[in-house]
């Protein structure tokens, strides 16, 4: 992804869905077999993935899903990666998502670095439709959820 920072971007998206499908798969096995039930716990991972969805909507409404290799890769990649945070999570819940913040960290780098590397040019941009719709949008059901630190600021990110 040399100096295809959108792609990337978008790979790490789809990519970054799948710890909260695995989460939300597990806990449904053990509420099905009633070793455990937790509807908020549930409802923030559901509330996570759909951000981690407006993140990859954005990142395809600049293009970053046009090469079919780099959708290849990344769907493929993606289902291997749920299958192995799915093992991990039954195995050792908290391991994984140790894991996972670790992966989540290192994506936060790298758009923290692009950010850095580009924001002047960033600036002169408008922001996609998309999300404009979601974080400027009425229903941040959603998005409240999963914001778990309280703050006296407004949560809503300039567009």
């Amino acid at each position: 992804f040399e100096d295809r920072p959108i792609q990337r971007f978008w790979f790490l998206e789809t990519v970054a869905r799948m710890p909260y499908f695995a989460y939300t798969s597990v806990l449904h096995l053990y509420e099905t077999l009633g070793w455990w039930r937790s509807p908020e716990l549930r409802a923030v991972h559901i509330a996570e993935e759909n951000n981690e969805l407006h993140h990859l909507l954005i990142m395809e409404s600049l293009g970053g899903d046009q090469r079919w290799l780099d959708r290849f890769f990344a769907q493929h990649g993606a289902i291997f990666y749920y299958w192995i945070l799915v093992s991990f999570f039954i195995v050792d819940p908290r391991w994984s998502y140790n894991f996972s913040r670790l992966i989540e960290a290192h994506a936060v780098d790298t758009y923290g670095e692009f950010v850095d590397a580009n924001a002047d040019r960033l600036r002169t941009l408008p922001p996609p439709p998309i999300a404009v719709e979601y974080y400027l949008g009425g229903d941040l059901y959603l998005f409240d959820k999963f914001q778990t630190a309280r703050r006296n600021q407004p949560r809503r990110p300039p567009c």
